[in-house]
């Protein structure tokens, strides 16, 4: 995991195949990445992507049996 990498919405909206659109509504109901803002730019650090790519996953997960 390359976690000094940054992306910008544009970037991370292609990774994912969504509209620009898309990532900036994760953002306004923080339901997307970790996002940091530096300066007037917002940036998402490749490791805070991966984490919460994982923890998708996690929540599309079925319950073990009991």
């Amino acid at each position: 995991m390359n976690d000094t990498e940054w992306l910008g919405p544009k970037e991370l909206a292609a990774e994912f195949g969504v509209p620009v659109t898309t990532v900036y509504q994760w953002n306004s109901k923080r339901t997307g990445p970790r996002a940091a803002r530096i300066g007037r730019h917002v940036r998402y650090r490749r490791g805070d992507v991966e984490a919460w790519v994982e923890r998708q996953y996690a929540a599309d997960a079925p319950s073990p049996a009991a």
